[in-house]
């Protein structure tokens, strides 16, 4: 079978350079384009050196070119990057991997859209440890349904832009759908002054903004005389990016629909 040939949006980035070397230490992948914003001061720079492997592929602002090469784009940027290239892909048939996290409501929508005409995974979070957690939450939630409290705490790094992270929403939608509960109206994000006895129902979110942190997260479940924590730790962003390359080859034998990591990892 025929390398998979991967564009990479953000390439400059911390996740984009990560995305690169995997994309170069993979048997069935090549890097096709690397993609940037008109105004990075990388444009043009070969994307290899990046990870002290030059591979004659340039850093380029055009995306519609970039694409037209590719098979499949990953994309861990910001929303109103992503829904850009997202159109793009629609057009040109590009599969489509999105780790970008924040976006709204709406936004979420236009993905779904787009996934009539393309295959599209969308996932809060690419690795595949913390997809495990997701399934180890929904049991939990069930089992420690009722007298435990739960709040979610997660930390990552000072560049991060928004919060809480889309894996710890991820996290507390699980839990909340397998309380029967609306995350929307059970969910409380930070407290201050005097806010009262806790409600029982409530689902907590904290968050730490500081540092390298790449990602932490725990599930705390607290109860009378015992509190079970489900933590997971990401010490380096190869691990999503290894997930991401994982998605892909789940595309690659289907003509559209939006999947996320539970279908890739076949955890339906």
């Amino acid at each position: 079978m025929n390398k998979i040939r991967f564009a990479i949006a953000g390439s400059a980035g911390r996740m984009g350079r990560t995305l690169i070397e995997a994309v170069d230490t993979a048997d069935d992948a090549e890097l096709a384009a690397a993609l940037e914003h008109s105004s990075s001061p990388f444009l043009g720079k070969d994307a290899g050196e990046f990870i002290g492997a030059p591979c004659g592929v340039a850093v380029s602002s055009d995306v519609e070119s970039g694409l037209a090469a590719a098979d499949c784009l990953i994309d861990f940027t910001r929303p109103e990057g992503t829904l850009r290239h997202l159109e793009i892909c629609r057009r040109s048939g590009t599969h489509l991997v999105i780790g970008t996290t924040g976006f709204t409501t709406e936004q979420k929508h236009l993905i779904e859209a787009a996934a009539r005409d393309i295959p599209i995974v969308f996932a809060p979070n690419m690795a595949v440890g913390v997809n495990a957690v997701f399934r180890l939450l929904d049991v939990a939630a069930r089992i420690l349904s009722e007298g435990y409290d739960v709040e979610v705490i997660e930390a990552h790094h000072r560049h991060k832009v928004d919060a809480p992270s889309g894996t710890a929403l991820r996290m507390g939608e699980i839990v909340a759908t397998a309380l029967g509960r609306s995350l929307e109206e059970c969910a409380v994000y930070g407290r201050e002054g005097h806010t009262g006895e806790r409600p029982a129902t409530q689902i907590g979110f904290a968050t730490v903004r500081g540092g390298d942190i790449v990602g932490d997260h725990t599930v705390l479940f607290a109860g009378t005389g015992e509190r079970i924590e489900i933590t997971h730790k990401s010490a380096s962003r190869m691990s999503y990016a290894l997930g991401a390359l994982r998605a892909a080859r789940f595309l690659r034998v289907r003509k559209n629909g939006l999947f996320d990591m539970q279908d890739v990892l076949g955890l339906r």
